[in-house]
Parts: C-alpha cells; sequence; structure tokens
C-alpha cells in the first residue's frame, strides 16, 4: 500500500472533483482529466504539476478503489471500457487487497480554459481605496478616499426625510412593476424643475428632454452614446484632472476625448487662462465637459465672472456645453446657487447636455437615481433627441430602477418634506465647511515653514486637493493609515473634527519629508 498523503498533497485531492466509474462519486474541480488503468492500456502520460503528480502517486491509498479521477473541464473519460473491464464495477476491500499495484500506470489529459485570453483588471483607482482600507488593522485608520458623507462620528448617513419618505410610500404599498424607458414621470419633472428652476420658459415650452437614468455614471454613459450616434466625428473636451470615471466613459464608448487645462500646482488653484485658451483651440463644435459645481477632484470652481467668460467662448465655438452635476446642494448648502452655472448656459439660449445624481445630496448612493437632461432649441428637437435616448437606453439597461425615484419624487414633491432636506443639506454642507476650517487651523498652527494654506478655505465641496504627489500619498497610506487617491486628493466628507490636527500632522510630514 503506498504511503500516507502529504499536507499539500491531501490538500489539493479534497481540492479536487473525483468520478470513480462504477462508484457514482463525483467531487470536481476544472483543469485536466487523470487515469487509472492496467498495463497496457492505450493512454498517453501528459506533462503535469508536481502537486498533481504526488495525488496520483498516492491515488489507490486515497480512493481506495480504481478510478478515473475527474480534475476536469469536460467531464468525459479518456478512454470507453469495455464491458468486463475492472473499471465498469465497484471493488470490495477484498478484491482491493489482491490488487497488483505493479500493474497500475497513470495517465493525465490536460484541457485550456476557452477564458485563457482574459487578463486580470487593475484594481479601480477608487474604490479599491476602501477595500485596502478594510484590510488594515490600525485604529489610527482614516478612509478619505471614497467621496460618501459620514456623520460627525464616521458612519454611514441615512436622511430623516428620505426615511419619511420611505415609510409613507410603505404605508400606500407601491408595486414592483416595470417602469418606462425614461422613468418614472413624476421624478423626471421634479428634477428639471430642481435643476433648472420650476418656472423656467425652457421647461414651459416643452424643450426640454430628460430621462431617468442610473445615477451620475449611467447618465453619462447614455449621453456618451449619443455622442458617439449623433456627433462621431465630435471630440469631448475634460478637464485636467477630473474624476477618475469620466475617461472610462468615453473610452468605453468609442468617443475621442482631450483634454483642457484646469488646475494650476503651482497655485493649487485654477488655470483660467489655460482652460480658456485650450477651449478656443479645440475643434468647433466640440463638446466641453464641465463640473456643474463641487469639482472632482479639486474643489476648485469658477467664479461668476470666469462662467460668464466660459460661456462667451462655448457660444462663439459653437461648442455644447455638457454638465456633470452630482453635488448640487450639496456643495453651498443651495440648491439654487449651486444650479447657477447652469442656468447661466440655458438662460443665454445655448443648448445644453445635463448629467444629475442624487448619490450625494440625498445619500441615495445604492440607489442609482440620477437622469439625463438635453436643453433643445425647440420642443420638437426636444422630442426627437428624447426618442433616441430611449432607444439606446433600451438595449443598454432596458428601463431604471423605481424606488429611489420615488424617494425624489415625493421628497421635491412634498413642501414639508422639501424643507426638511434643504435643512439637512445645509446642516451636512456645514459639517464639511467647519471640517474644512479646522483642517485649514491645524495645518497653520503645526506647520511652521510658512507655507500657505490658505487653498483649503478657497476649494468647496466634500473634496480637497492638497498638492501630494504620489510618493507623499503613499507616505500617508503607509505611514499615517491615511487612504486617499494617488492624485492628493481627500475626502473631507470622511473626516471628523476630532481627526483634523491627526491629519494635518500626516500632511506637514508628507508634503516636507518625502519628496
Amino acid at each position: 500500500m503506498a504511503s500516507a498523503l502529504s499536507a499539500p498533497a491531501a490538500s489539493a485531492v479534497a481540492a479536487a472533483r473525483c468520478k470513480v466509474f462504477g462508484g457514482g462519486r463525483n467531487d470536481g474541480r476544472a483543469g485536466c482529466r487523470v487515469g487509472v488503468a492496467r498495463k497496457g492500456c492505450d493512454f498517453q502520460l501528459c506533462t503535469m504539476p508536481q502537486a498533481f503528480r504526488t495525488i496520483l502517486s498516492h491515488a489507490e491509498s486515497y480512493l481506495g478503489c480504481w478510478c478515473l479521477l475527474g480534475f476536469r473541464l469536460r467531464m468525459t473519460p479518456i478512454r470507453t471500457f469495455p464491458s468486463n473491464s475492472i473499471f465498469q464495477r465497484p471493488f470490495s476491500s477484498a478484491s482491493r487487497d489482491r490488487v497488483n499495484t505493479s500493474h497500475i500506470t497513470m495517465a493525465v489529459a490536460v484541457d485550456a480554459s476557452r477564458f485563457e485570453g482574459v487578463p486580470m483588471a487593475p484594481p479601480d483607482p477608487i474604490l479599491g481605496v476602501s477595500e485596502a482600507f478594510k484590510a488594515d488593522t490600525s485604529d489610527l485608520k482614516l478612509n478619505l478616499g471614497v467621496g460618501a458623507y459620514r456623520t460627525e462620528e464616521l458612519q454611514p448617513a441615512v436622511l430623516n426625510v428620505v426615511k419619511k419618505a420611505e415609510k409613507l410610500m410603505l404605508e400606500k404599498g407601491e408595486n414592483k412593476e416595470y417602469l418606462p424607458i425614461e422613468g418614472f414621470a413624476a421624478f423626471n419633472k421634479a428634477t428639471a424643475d430642481l435643476l433648472l428652476g420650476a418656472d423656467n420658459p425652457v421647461i414651459k415650452q416643452g424643450r426640454v428632454a430628460t430621462l431617468q437614468s442610473l445615477s451620475g455614471t449611467g447618465s453619462l454613459r447614455l449621453a456618451a452614446a449619443f455622442i458617439q450616434r449623433y456627433f462621431p466625428d465630435a471630440k469631448v473636451l475634460i478637464s485636467s484632472p477630473t474624476w477618475g470615471n469620466h475617461k472610462n466613459i468615453f473610452n468605453d464608448a468609442r468617443v475621442p476625448w482631450s483634454e483642457y487645462r484646469y488646475y494650476d500646482p503651482k497655485t493649487v488653484g485654477l488655470d483660467f487662462e489655460g482652460m480658456i485658451a485650450d477651449i478656443q483651440a479645440a475643434p468647433e463644435g466640440s463638446f466641453v465637459l464641465l463640473h456643474g459645481c463641487a469639482h472632482n477632484p479639486t474643489g476648485i470652481d469658477p467664479t461668476p465672472e470666469q462662467w460668464e467668460k466660459l460661456a462667451d467662448v462655448i457660444e462663439e465655438k459653437k461648442h455644447m456645453p455638457f454638465f456633470d452635476v452630482a453635488y448640487q446642494g450639496f456643495a453651498s448648502g443651495s440648491l439654487d446657487e449651486d444650479a447657477s452655472s447652469v442656468r447661466l448656459f440655458v438662460k443665454r439660449g445655448l443648448e445644453v447636455f445635463v448629467a444629475q445624481s442624487y448619490s450625494k445630496n440625498l445619500g441615495l448612493y445604492a440607489e442609482r437615481i440620477g437622469a439625463i437632461n438635453v436643453i433643445c432649441s425647440a420642443p420638437e428637437v426636444a422630442d426627437r433627441v428624447k426618442s433616441q435616448l430611449k432607444r439606446l437606453a433600451r438595449p443598454m439597461y432596458s428601463n431604471p430602477p423605481i424606488h429611489g425615484a420615488k424617494i425624489v419624487a415625493n421628497v421635491v414633491g412634498d413642501p414639508t418634506m422639501f424643507g426638511e432636506w434643504k435643512e439637512e443639506m445645509e446642516q451636512m454642507a456645514g459639517r464639511i465647511k467647519n471640517v474644512r476650517q479646522k483642517l485649514y487651523d491645524s495645518l497653520t498652527a503645526k506647520d511652521q515653514s510658512g507655507k500657505d494654506w490658505s487653498f483649503i478655505l478657497s476649494q468647496i465641496g466634500m473634496f480637497s486637493f492638497t498638492g501630494l504627489n504620489r510618493p507623499q500619498s503613499d507616505n500617508m497610506t503607509d505611514k499615517w493609515h491615511i487612504y486617499m487617491t494617488k492624485d492628493g486628493r481627500i475626502s473631507l466628507a470622511g473626516l471628523n473634527l476630532a481627526k483634523c490636527e491627526y491629519l494635518a500632522d500626516a500632511i506637514i510630514d508628507s508634503f516636507h519629508n518625502v519628496n
């Protein structure tokens, strides 16, 4: 009898699937087929990993019978045995004792996976931060990577007005029927009113094509598909830097893009002259992707006067403005103020694309609720645009989910809940402003170098662009257990007042001691 299996071999055997012909046992793992047969059978011994050689050399002692081990991709025997073959019947313990193991040979045939050409994808640069954070056991760790709001206790928050809306929905009862392709009608009206103002002439004139879509990402992706189909020669201009998923979205839709200057590392501010020059130099009729408020990742927005100048240049060059509005009400605390850039372009009579999201301002991250709006020159144009957006949405995701849409429609449509929502938004925006101020105060008090940290206060929204480079950002994580994106962005929404001094120590150390 063969010796007992080593621990690695036993583990490999335990992980493998085996089929005993005649015994009916099937435990399996894909990869290769192994046969055990009398000498003289027409088998070919194939190259195989050493672990499986070990398994085969101990196959009799492990299985206690003649068998065909089925490490398989396709569970087919290597050879068909005649009816009088020893493999066609199970063995008693007595018959096993009479087996002469010197008459045994072993064979293996390996099947390659059809997925051999599929490489491993790299981790997502933003969501991967959370995975690394979870694996860290330090009590000092901070997750400032993902843009999700946290309470002062650094816990996820569900808005009270959302709980109230859901309670009312539950009491009324709701079905789970499919929505139309364009989404929930009450939501579409509410979201357009919120973006443009309910009394805006373009709404009254029927010049707005609105489709509920899958939050900001889904809305951007649907618009990208529209651009690719109906403006195949157009290029999209994207700020440098921008939200990490913007480039992925347009790449996936096969829409060409280029960057315009936005961030000035020397001033840690807006490079407005470079921005204007690049937009002016772009081919006429380009799409210009603009962040409606609270630019991600820099937190740097143009002034009202700069927005006017941008509108002049875009109109002159016959470009199409395309706004990504992910933080309406969450940046300044005012829904109207945060929509002022979009409303300026619409008031000037420009046709405009706008993607919206309710992940941040209502905390509906997992509901995937948003919209794509296209403001057109005439009602009949809006009708045609909407029909083609629906046509593109149908094979992409068919129709959107209902739960988040009903929450938004109920909150915006009810004066009492709408007022409560605005109060909660002001509180969230206020908490982030307080954290921003405390971080600035801590940096100024602790850093004796005389460095000007005032750019922290000039930024807006949930993010701060620290100016730290990649090695410095790595030091923040490796030494201080502070998780952030490698471009130096931190999410102030994931910070509280109690941790500001610790964060300031980490930033000062990384900035001055790491090149």
